[in-house]
């Protein structure tokens, strides 16, 4: 992944129209963002759909990127929206529709053994959706807290609170699971 510098210099010249440029800020910054959908939504079909709806608004937008701020927050100030958009849509559509009955899945030993170790996205999905999104920002992106408090358009207290608050819901998580100290890393 290219450092925000160049992906500050990528997004001018995307803004002054140059193809190459665009391109290579898509392929830079478009797994970050799947993986911010994926995180939010456990859906990598949902993630597939939302990072296009991204890159859609992110090209009618892209003239109110300032040069010279940091790319990052901008991107995640849209993938925000985008994901509060889609929320309030599905909560419309949803109370109108009716649930099928879901079939069994057939379960193998590999996958039963997966299931001991939960992914990231099985630990995050049971916190709240504002602690998920600064967790994955912060841990799983590598974001600044000031990036993270200019991305959810929060201060850095309460970035730093809802931080400190899902960590320690993890770590209950982990230790109900028995997942102590030893065998993960330190949320931190």
């Amino acid at each position: 992944m290219t450092p925000d510098i160049d992906l500050e210099s990528l997004m001018v010249r995307y803004q002054q129209g140059d193809l190459a440029a665009a391109n290579s800020l898509i392929q830079d910054v478009s797994p970050r963002l799947h993986r911010y959908f994926v995180v939010q939504f456990s859906s990598r079909e949902h993630a597939d759909d939302l990072l296009q709806e991204m890159w859609l608004r992110i090209h009618k937008a892209r003239h109110t990127y300032r040069p010279g701020e940091p790319v990052l927050p901008w991107l995640y100030a849209i993938a925000r929206n985008i994901r509060v958009d889609h929320y309030r849509k599905s909560a419309r559509t949803t109370g109108h529709e009716q649930a099928l009955d879901e079939t069994p899945e057939v379960e193998t030993a590999a996958a039963e053994e997966t299931e001991r170790i939960p992914n990231l996205d099985v630990l995050l999905a049971p916190l709240p959706e504002s602690q998920r999104e600064v967790i994955t920002m912060l841990k799983v992106e590598g974001m600044s807290l000031e990036e993270v408090a200019r991305a959810t358009s929060s201060s850095i207290g309460s970035v730093k609170q809802k931080a400190h608050r899902g960590y320690e819901k993890l770590r209950e998580r982990l230790t109900m699971l028995g997942l102590g100290k030893g065998q993960v890393g330190e949320l931190q």
